[in-house]
C-alpha cells in the first residue's frame, strides 16, 4: 500500500508540472492570437474596436483582467471581471499563485521599429488550480483503491501458500512434552516437500537428532562428572588443609619478618645515633689537635720542628678525612644524605681538583692531564660538593695506584647528561678485583692493601653518591694496562650556560697565532690544541719563520726549550710548566702551570702580547659588597671545651677580631646584657644550657633579632643544620675549624654599617 500512495504521488507530482506548463503554452497560444488586431487597434486608435476586442478576451474563464497601453503609457482600452469564489481556492493559489500577468509588445508588420505599446491580460490561476485538483484527488482515490485490493489479494495469497503451512508447524511443535523435547519430529506440510518450508522441516527434524544424540553423550558426561567431582572435593579438602597449614606458617614468617624489620630500624637508629654521637666526641678533640697544630706550624720553627708538626697535621687531616667518608657512607645507606641543587661551575670544579692533586702527581713523576671539552657548558645545577668528592676521590686513587705513565681527566656533555672519564696507566685489575672494588673496607685484592694502604671506602663512596644523583659509574681495567672510570651524571644546564668564547679584547690574538712547540706525544699538547682551536686562535709551525706566541715546555731534553724560549723573535712565550718549579728566563715569560687551566691560559696569552697587564679572565669579577670587606668585630665565643675556646680565640684574633668567651647558654645571655656584640659563635651541645635554648630566648628579645648567630658544632648527620636553622641560628660551621670557613662565614653575617664619606 505505501508503494501504491508513493507511486499516485510521484504521477500527481508529474501531472502538477505539466498543469502549469499547459497553462502557460494556452495564455501564450491566446497572447499570439490577439497581438495582430490588437497592433492594428492600437495603430489606427480604435477605441471600439479595442473594448471589443477586450470583451472576447474576457470570455475565457480563467481572463480577468485585459487591457491596452499605447507607447506613452496611457490605457487605451480595458475590460476586467472579478476573481471566481471558491472553499478550496487557497490551494490552487498555495500551488500556482493567486494571479498572472501577461504582456506582449504591438506592432504592425510595415513598421516593425514604430513601438505601438502593450497588451496586458491578467489571469486567475484558479481555473487551472481546480482542474489539476480534481485530477489530483481522483489519482490518489483510485490509487489507495486499487492498493486496498492488491493488498488483500496478497494476504490472502500469503495466508494459503505461507501462513497455514507455518501454521500447522507450530501446532506441532506445541504438542511436544517438556520432559523430552529432542523425541518429537516435525510433520511435512502437504505440497510443500520440495519447497522452503519442507527445506526448513527437514533442517529442524535433523538438528533435533542431533540434539538426542548429544544429550544421550552429555548424560553419560554428566555421570562421569559425577564421579569426578566426588573425586575432586576430596582433593580440594586435601589442599585446603595444606594452604591454610601453609598460610599458618607464611603469617608466622610475616611476623618475624616484621619484627626482624623493627629491630633493622632500631639499630639503625641506634647507629645513626652512635654515629652522631661518635662523631662529635671524636671531632671535638681532633679539633684541639688540628687547631694547635695549625696554631704552631704558624710559629717561628725550625726545619725539623716543621716537618714532624706538618706530618702530625696531615695525619691528623686524613684521619678527619676517614671520619667523613665513614660518615657520608652512613648517610647514604640511611637514607640521610641531602643534595644540593645550585648553581656550579664544572669546568671550574674539575680544573681546581686537578691543580690540588697536581702536586701528588708531580711527586710520582705522573702526568696529570685536564681535558675539558671547550664545548662544556658554563655552569649546572647540582650538589658541586658531592660531584668534587666524586672526582677527588677518582683522582686519587688513579695517581695512587699509577707509578709511571699518566692520569687523564675528560668531561664531555651530551643530552643533559655530564661525563667525566678518568683514565690512568697503573696497575690495573683483575676480572675478580672489578666485581670487589665497590664493597666497602675492600680492594682488588690483598696485595694492592699491602702495597699501596687504603681503606677501601672512596669507591664504595662514589658509587653510593653517583647513585644518590641518578647517575652511573662504570669501570673498565687489565691487569698491567691501567683503568678507566666513568661516570655519568643527569645535570640540567642553568639558564644561559654556552661556552665562554674568546672576548673582543683579545680578538687580536686570531691575528697574531701561537706556535705551539710541545712533542705531538706530550698528554698536555691536545688540551692546549683544542682550546685554541675554540677560540679560533691559529696554531703556527716553529719551523715557519717565528711569528706569534711561542708555547713551549719549561724543560725538556736538552737545551731545545730553554734556548728556543731565549732566541724567539715572535710576539711573545709561555712556559708551559709541569713540574710545578719553572723560572723565567726573562721577565717578560709567561710561565702556564700544568695541568692547563682555561682562564690561566688565557692569561698567558693575554700578558705575552701585551693586550692586558693586570689580572684578566673571561668573564669579570663581580664587585665585592661593601658587607664582605673584612673589618674587626666584636665576637663572643660561646664554647664549652677550652682547648676549642683556645683554638678559635686564637684564629679569630688572627682574623683581627676582639673575642669574649662564655662557656654555656646562660652566661652568653648574660654576656650579652653586659655588653653588645657583632656576632655570635655558638656551640650546640653545651652544659647548664645549650646552644638551641639559648637561640631561642636571643630570638625572643626584641633588641636582638638582628644578632647574627653561627652554629659551630661537631654535629654533621642530616637534619644537624636544620636544627640549627629551625632553633633561630644564622649559619651552620662544623669542627675541626677551618681558618677560610670560619672567615668566608663571619664575611657573610657581619653586620653592615654606614660608609664612611
Amino acid at each position: 500500500m505505501a508503494l501504491g500512495l508513493a507511486l499516485n504521488v510521484i504521477q500527481i507530482t508529474l501531472d502538477y508540472f505539466n498543469a502549469r506548463e499547459s497553462m502557460e503554452e494556452e495564455i501564450h497560444a491566446l497572447l499570439d492570437i490577439s497581438v495582430s488586431p490588437a497592433s492594428q487597434i492600437a495603430y489606427n486608435i480604435d477605441v471600439r474596436l479595442a473594448e471589443e476586442l477586450l470583451d472576447g478576451l474576457l470570455r475565457h474563464p480563467a481572463t480577468i483582467d485585459a487591457r491596452i497601453i499605447d507607447n506613452d503609457g496611457q490605457t487605451m482600452a480595458a475590460a476586467s471581471q472579478s476573481s471566481p469564489g471558491s472553499p478550496y481556492r487557497w490551494a490552487s493559489d498555495l500551488l500556482f499563485d493567486s494571479s498572472r500577468v501577461f504582456s506582449q509588445e504591438l506592432r504592425v508588420p510595415q513598421l516593425e521599429e514604430l513601438p505601438l505599446g502593450q497588451l496586458i491580460v491578467t489571469i486567475d490561476t484558479y481555473h487551472y488550480g481546480l482542474q489539476f485538483l480534481e485530477r489530483a484527488t481522483y489519482t490518489l482515490i483510485s490509487g489507495l483503491l486499487k492498493s486496498l485490493t492488491l493488498t488483500a489479494a496478497l494476504l490472502g495469497i500469503f495466508y494459503l501458500v505461507l501462513t497455514r503451512p507455518m501454521l500447522n508447524v507450530i501446532s506441532a511443535l506445541s504438542q511436544v512434552k517438556a520432559s523430552s523435547p529432542e523425541k518429537v519430529r516435525l510433520p511435512v506440510p502437504a505440497n510443500h516437500q520440495y519447497d522452503e518450508i519442507g527445506t526448513m522441516v527437514g533442517i529442524i527434524n535433523h538438528h533435533l537428532e542431533t540434539i538426542d544424540s548429544s544429550l544421550a553423550q552429555l548424560r553419560t558426561a554428566e555421570s562421569a562428572m559425577k564421579n569426578y567431582s566426588f573425586q575432586l572435593e576430596r582433593e580440594v579438602e586435601d589442599r585446603t588443609r595444606e594452604i591454610s597449614e601453609k598460610n599458618d606458617a607464611l603469617q608466622r614468617g610475616n611476623r618475624a619478618l616484621i619484627k626482624a624489620k623493627e629491630d633493622a630500624v632500631r639499630r639503625a637508629r641506634a647507629r645513626a645515633n652512635f654515629l652522631a654521637s661518635m662523631s662529635h666526641e671524636i671531632r671535638t678533640p681532633l679539633n684541639g689537635v688540628l687547631g694547635m697544630l695549625g696554631l704552631a706550624l704558624e710559629g717561628d720553627l725550625d726545619s725539623t720542628q716543621r716537618n714532624r708538626l706538618e706530618i702530625a697535621f696531615n695525619a691528623g687531616e686524613s684521619l678527619l678525612g676517614l671520619l667523613n667518608d665513614i660518615l657520608d657512607i652512613s648517610k647514604v645507606e640511611a637514607g640521610k644524605l641531602s643534595l644540593e641543587n645550585i648553581p656550579f661551575s664544572m669546568r671550574n670544579l674539575i680544573e681546581e681538583s686537578a691543580t690540588l692533586h697536581a702536586q701528588q702527581a708531580r711527586r710520582k713523576r705522573i702526568d696529570l692531564v685536564s681535558e675539558v671539552d671547550p664545548a662544556l657548558p658554563e655552569s649546572f645545577l647540582g650538589d658541586p660538593t658531592r660531584a668534587r668528592q666524586i672526582l677527588n676521590n677518582l683522582l686519587s686513587n688513579a695517581i695512587k695506584f699509577t707509578d709511571e705513565g699518566s692520569v687523564h681527566v675528560k668531561a664531555t656533555y651530551s643530552a643533559g647528561s655530564l661525563r667525566l672519564d678518568v683514565i690512568d696507566t697503573g696497575i690495573g685489575m683483575s676480572t675478580e678485583g672489578l666485581h670487589r672494588i665497590f664493597s666497602p673496607f675492600s680492594q682488588a685484592d690483598a696485595d694492592t692493601t699491602r702495597l699501596y694502604g687504603g681503606t677501601g671506602l672512596g669507591l664504595t663512596l662514589c658509587r653510593q653518591l653517583v647513585e644518590r644523583m641518578h647517575g652511573q659509574i662504570l669501570v673498565d681495567s687489565r691487569e698491567g694496562r691501567g683503568t678507566h672510570f666513568t661516570v655519568t651524571l643527569p645535570l640540567p644546564m642553568h639558564e644561559d650556560s654556552s661556552p665562554d668564547g674568546l672576548p673582543q679584547v683579545a680578538a687580536k690574538l686570531r691575528d697574531i697565532g701561537a706556535a705551539l712547540a710541545i712533542p705531538a706525544d706530550n698528554p698536555h699538547r691536545r688540551a692546549i690544541e683544542r682550546q685554541l682551536d675554540a677560540w679560533q686562535i691559529p696554531i703556527r709551525d716553529i719551523s715557519e719563520p717565528q711569528q706569534g706566541v711561542l708555547i713551549t715546555l719549561s724543560e725538556g731534553p736538552g737545551e731545545a726549550p730553554q734556548s728556543l724560549a731565549l732566541n724567539w723573535q715572535g710576539e711573545g712565550v709561555i712556559l708551559a710548566d709541569p713540574t710545578g718549579s719553572a723560572v723565567r728566563a726573562k721577565p717578560e715569560h709567561q710561565i702556564l702551570s700544568l695541568p692547563v687551566r682555561r682562564d690561566e691560559l688565557y692569561r698567558c696569552l693575554c700578558r705575552a702580547v701585551g693586550i692586558l697587564r693586570n689580572e684578566v679572565t673571561l668573564k669579570p669579577a663581580r664587585p665585592a659588597r661593601q658587607e664582605e670587606v673584612e673589618r674587626p668585630l666584636k665576637i663572643l665565643l660561646v664554647e664549652d671545651n677550652q682547648v676549642n675556646q683556645m683554638v678559635a680565640s686564637s684564629l679569630l684574633k688572627k682574623l683581627g677580631h676582639q673575642v669574649d668567651h662564655a662557656e654555656n647558654g646562660q652566661q652568653a645571655l648574660d654576656s650579652l646584657h653586659a655588653r653588645n656584640y657583632d656576632l655570635v659563635l655558638m656551640d650546640c651541645q653545651m652544659p647548664v644550657m645549650d646552644g638551641y635554648e639559648a637561640t631561642r630566648r636571643i630570638r625572643k628579645n626584641p633588641e636582638w633579632k638582628d644578632l647574627s648567630i653561627i652554629a659551630v658544632t661537631a654535629n654533621v648527620m642530616q637534619g644537624d643544620r636544620e636544627d640549627c636553622i629551625a632553633a633561630g641560628m644564622n649559619d651552620y660551621v662544623t669542627k675541626p675549624y677551618n681558618r677560610d670557613e670560619l672567615r668566608a662565614a663571619i664575611s657573610r653575617w657581619a653586620p653592615s654599617y654606614p660608609q664612611e664619606p
